[in-house]
């Protein structure tokens, strides 16, 4: 901890005090490569878990923002991966940059691989599709679209779209004719933290989905984030999804 932490100010004595909190010791130990991953949260804010997180394990090479994805499991199978859709960013950063933007939609797709065990087909969504209207907030989801593409050119990616474009076929062929992402996206990329909050709990609230997440993404490690009102089943869940994601990295 001192020798990661010196030049910031860390004193001695400051981490013979740090060393005994939980959160900061848990990142210490991914540091050292004693353990794989952290599930954390029942009893902390997320800005708790989240500040020795970006102090000692820091972000994925090339990634600068972490962000939270919600697994929804519909009740029509028809949507998504028979069902399973991936939102993000719902849970952490309100207002990404194209560039954010675009990482947010390279590590969700990640997470739709080592989570939800199916190929990603992301849709950056926006209130326009292919240039149906002119505004600067379309142009930047339409930027982090070209940039998460040249980030990884193997993600089927496609935007910008309107949400119906993306996951009903009928209207992803009218309205983006050629795409093979639109009518089929399973993972669905919102401009922002207000869009992206809002859209998961109307679907939860009024569709009845299932909602599992958020999974934190972007760290150089699996570190998770519970909700400080969990149950025993969503600590069990949030496990196995960390495990998950670190097999993923080997």
């Amino acid at each position: 901890m001192l020798q990661l932490r010196k030049a910031k100010g860390l004193t001695q004595a400051d981490a013979e005090r740090l060393i005994e909190d939980p959160l900061y010791l848990a990142t210490l130990m991914i540091k050292a490569g004693d353990v794989d991953g952290e599930v954390a949260g029942a009893a902390n804010s997320t800005g708790d878990v989240l500040r020795p997180a970006f102090q000692y394990v820091k972000t994925l090479p090339g990634i600068s923002v972490v962000s939270g994805a919600i697994f929804m499991i519909l009740k029509d199978k028809i949507f998504g991966h028979n069902g399973i859709l991936v939102f993000a960013d719902c849970a952490v950063h309100p207002n990404p940059t194209d560039r954010e933007l675009a990482e947010i939609a390279v590590s969700s797709a990640k997470t739709a691989r080592s989570v939800g065990g199916f190929d990603p087909k992301v849709a950056m969504l926006s209130f326009s599709t292919k240039g149906s209207a002119r505004h600067e907030l379309v142009d930047k989801v339409a930027r982090a679209t070209q940039i998460a593409r040249e980030m990884d050119p193997s993600i089927a990616i496609d935007g910008e779209m309107q949400a119906d474009a993306a996951i009903i076929p009928a209207i992803g062929q009218s309205k983006a004719p050629g795409s093979t992402i639109a009518g089929n996206a399973n993972v669905l990329i919102f401009p922002d933290l207000q869009s992206g909050n809002i859209g998961y709990k109307l679907v939860q609230r009024l569709g009845h989905a299932e909602t599992v997440g958020p999974v934190l993404q972007g760290m150089a490690a699996p570190i998770n984030d519970l909700s400080r009102g969990c149950s025993v089943d969503d600590v069990v869940s949030l496990i196995a999804i960390t495990v998950n994601q670190a097999a993923q990295c080997y």
